[in-house]
């Protein structure tokens, strides 16, 4: 996997909106702009707005083929480092006729987002590189208020140091409040934290390695049987990462997702499974048995670690997964950490 180069003070960041377009409709353009603003502020960096990015929910729907030119002309500039994700969505593997992977090999650089930008993220990783499932403009960049402390840090470790990123511990609160996006006044009102309660082993001993490859489930699902879903091989002694949407499926939907990966043989294959905070902790208990039904008893993957409740995905705040990366769950001490840096000089 080819490592991008790290972020500086200065670089030029692309903002992309390569699903859903709502960073340009009238009613939620004041969120994009406190996200924005926040980017060059707190990180120093100079803001690229593509063509597309702003023309809003409607026109974005209509034209795919545009979204997907403004990534691979933000990738195919060589004055811009990174390229961030406005938001998710729902439809982002429409893009996938027209995206040049060549493009993306050949010009690595940072790319981030989360949610529908799964698809995206495996775009990247059939090309061969490096990309981070993190923080979105209007989500966490846009926070209420200021943005927390846990997620500024992983951005500054991850995206700007070329070290290696070592453990991810986990956030001491959270938050899952919903303020109406569409109500200006809510961005002065800080949302409810909760005390979290740190990561669970729900199975397995010992630490275990591998690469990281994974997203948001639902996305996935949108994935799998195209060009993008990976072949056996590459799941192989892989570190699977997974996540929930505000859409909060039901446990059976996780059940059946599940299933699919054992069908597949790609329970088999991975050396060990890290599960995000479910949206708002529901099904929280509920969502823990159907991966001890289908992990523990279906497949017989006694010995697979299963690391749960991590800060990734649609939780707040948030740490970042380099997708392609060494990392290690450590069962004994419930300790996660990341082997390499994301990033190069």
């Amino acid at each position: 996997m080819i490592k991008p180069e790290k972020l500086n003070k200065g670089d030029k960041v692309a903002i992309v909106s390569l699903s859903n377009g709502m960073a340009g409709d009238e009613l939620f353009r004041h969120r994009y702009e406190i996200g924005k603003k926040r980017i060059e502020e707190i990180f120093g960096l100079e803001v690229v707005e593509m063509k597309n990015t702003l023309k809003g929910s409607e026109y974005l729907y209509k034209h795919p083929e545009d979204r997907a030119e403004d990534m691979m002309e933000a990738f195919n500039n060589e004055k811009i480092k990174a390229i961030f994700s406005n938001i998710g969505g729902e439809d982002t593997i429409r893009l996938l006729p027209y995206i040049d992977f060549d493009v993306i090999r050949n010009n690595p650089k940072i790319f981030m987002g989360y949610s529908d930008t799964t698809v995206n993220h495996f775009m990247c990783y059939k090309a061969g590189l490096v990309s981070f499932y993190g923080p979105s403009v209007l989500g966490e960049f846009a926070e209420n208020v200021s943005m927390h402390d846990y997620t500024k840090k992983w951005i500054d470790k991850v995206l700007f140091q070329s070290k290696t990123i070592g453990e991810i511990e986990s956030s001491d609160k959270w938050t899952s409040e919903y303020l109406e996006w569409s109500e200006e006044k809510n961005n002065s009102i800080e949302r409810k934290m909760k005390k979290n309660k740190g990561y669970e082993i729900l199975q397995g001993e010992g630490r275990v390695r591998g690469k990281l490859i994974g997203g948001c489930m639902e996305v996935l699902e949108f994935i799998k049987g195209t060009e993008l879903w990976p072949n056996l091989e590459e799941w192989e002694n892989a570190v699977l990462f997974l996540e929930t949407s505000e859409d909060k499926p039901e446990p059976e939907y996780i059940k059946w997702w599940l299933r699919n990966y054992v069908a597949q043989g790609i329970i088999d294959r991975i050396n060990g499974i890290i599960i995000g905070k479910p949206k708002d902790e529901t099904y929280y208990e509920e969502y823990k048995e159907m991966y001890i039904k289908v992990i523990r008893e279906e497949s017989g993957r006694k010995d697979l670690p299963i690391l749960y409740n991590m800060n990734f995905g649609h939780t707040s705040p948030m740490c970042i997964i380099p997708l392609g990366i060494e990392a290690e769950i450590d069962c004994d001490n419930r300790i996660f950490k990341i082997l390499e840096s994301g990033v190069v000089e």
